[in-house]
């Protein structure tokens, strides 16, 4: 597994001095494993009218699927080999290749301190080590966990980015209690399956992209602050010179409350019950 440091470039041009990039596994540069591989359509943010329904997307360079299992069904009880640790275009994390005793292969989410040659195992008996995988109710309290599904058997849904994962706090009654990156407390079925360890390139956050090509590069347009609009355009917009927004919430596009410790969850969502603590918002959440 590659350090946890970001990588510095020679200043040869002005973007070039202030430019980094996350370390890259040791087989960053090798093809990716065919048959787990597929074509990847990209719409542009656009949807089946032509219509931008997310503003500031498109272009960016091509990119191949890896088909990363987040299931493990029929998996359970069976070892598995880890052959080669990847980089994967479409996710921030690394990912592994994994040969399991039947001679399959497949991509998983791979989690720091796992290494090329080591052996993970789905199991309800599997030892607590980097990687594994077991039911929450089988992990003691204080225990970091990844890949986490929020329903028994529902594949993976919950901390799945570079460098994030949740806290085991608790069990009651048939629930474990998790903290998760986002400082929120919630509830889930002691049944739910998720992996020990904390996700692989916790320096992700620490790239500095350094010029404006690169953002195109990773397919993320120029993105235009509401105030620098027209009054037509976004409610921040107008006014002569720099002008206060002129209202008291900050606002989105269409009115809607967004940003500065804003509510924005609906007030019905179905997993509401299942959140014991909302996550810290601004200075409280250190």
């Amino acid at each position: 597994m590659p350090s946890s440091t970001v990588v510095s470039y020679r200043p040869v041009t002005p973007s070039r001095r202030h430019m980094t990039r996350g370390p890259l596994p040791e087989d960053a540069a090798a093809e990716p494993y065919k048959p787990l591989t597929k074509g990847k359509k990209r719409t542009g943010a656009r949807n089946s009218m032509g219509r931008i329904t997310v503003r500031f997307r498109g272009g960016g360079h091509k990119r191949k699927l890896r088909e990363v299992d987040f299931y493990f069904l029929d998996k359970k009880g069976v070892p598995a080999k880890v052959e080669r640790i990847e980089r994967d275009p479409n996710r921030s994390g690394f990912i592994a290749l994994v040969c399991y005793r039947d001679g399959e292969r497949r991509y998983i989410l791979v989690p720091e301190g796992v290494e090329k040659g080591q052996e993970i195992l789905t199991s309800e008996d599997a030892p607590l080590e980097p990687g594994n995988r077991l039911p929450l109710g089988k992990f003691p309290v204080g225990s970091l966990v990844y890949n986490i599904e929020t329903t028994p058997e529902g594949g993976a849904k919950l901390a799945r980015s570079a460098g994030v994962a949740a806290e085991v706090i608790g069990h009651d009654a048939g629930y474990t209690f998790l903290k998760m990156p986002s400082t929120e407390v919630r509830k889930i079925s002691s049944r739910a399956w998720a992996s020990l360890g904390v996700v692989s390139n916790a320096a992700h956050n620490l790239v500095t992209i350094g010029k404006a090509g690169r953002s195109r590069w990773l397919g993320r347009r120029p993105k235009v602050r509401g105030a620098a609009m027209n009054p037509v355009d976004h409610p921040h917009g107008g006014g002569e010179g720099r002008a206060g927004r002129g209202h008291r919430r900050q606002r989105t596009k269409w009115g809607k409350p967004a940003g500065k410790g804003q509510k924005t969850r609906k007030r019905k969502k179905y997993s509401r019950n299942l959140i014991v603590a909302r996550r810290k918002v601004g200075s409280r959440r250190k």
